[in-house]
This record gives C-alpha cells, sequence and structure tokens, in this order.
C-alpha cells in the first residue's frame, strides 16, 4: 500500500510490520529500482536504504529477512555484516564503521509513512 499524502508517501499500517520484525519497500523500475526497510520496536520504527555501505548489495535475499536470530541487529545476508537497528551503525563485518542510510519516517494514527 503506498500512496501519497500530506505526510508523505503512506508506506503501510503499522501492524503490517510485526514487532520485532522487518518490511521492504521498492520503488521504481530497472536500473531506478531502489529499495528500503522499516524495522519495527513496539510503536517505534527505523527506516534505512536497503543497500549495505560495503557493496550497495541489499541486506536481504528472502523477503523480509532483515534481523539476525536474536533480532537485535540487522544482518547483511551477503557479508554477515551486522547493524544497529537504532542507528544503522556497523558493529561488525567488512564495513564495520560503517552507517546505513537512514530513510525519514513518520507514524500518524498506526500508518507509516516515508516523509521527504
Amino acid at each position: 500500500m503506498t500512496t501519497e499524502g500530506q505526510a508523505g508517501l503512506l508506506l503501510c499500517d503499522l501492524e503490517d510490520i510485526p514487532d520485532g520484525g522487518a518490511k521492504s519497500f521498492w520503488f521504481g523500475t530497472g536500473s531506478a529500482r531502489r529499495g528500503i526497510f522499516l524495522v519495527r520496536h513496539g510503536a517505534e520504527i527505523a527506516g534505512y536504504v536497503n543497500a549495505c555501505p560495503h557493496i550497495g548489495m541489499p541486506l536481504n535475499f528472502l523477503g523480509d529477512r532483515f534481523l539476525d536470530r536474536s533480532g537485535e541487529l540487522i544482518l547483511c545476508a551477503t557479508h554477515g555484516a551486522l547493524f544497529r537497528i537504532g542507528d544503522g551503525f556497523c558493529v561488525r563485518g567488512p564495513c564495520a564503521g560503517a552507517n546505513l542510510t537512514p530513510v525519514s519516517t513518520i507514524i500518524i494514527d498506526k500508518r507509516v509513512f516515508l516523509t521527504p
């Protein structure tokens, strides 16, 4: 579900992302195709561009699987790099010390919007 509104681009309802889970969104086609993903913890959302800072590959191989087994860190499925959910900082892997690129979101009435 993506629609444009005053708050920004409506991505989904908060309940569409399981608590402690993640959800990806893709925009564009061909070489202009870009992805983002959101991670939910309770009523809070962290959002990032779906590209590992090491070589730019998407972090997930399958669907909305972005977290390690503990659910505490974001995992790059290609290289095993681990990132903190709250700020996207890489704590381990080939891009240690780098950051995921954040995207700005806002939650209004339990709906998640991508803001400009």
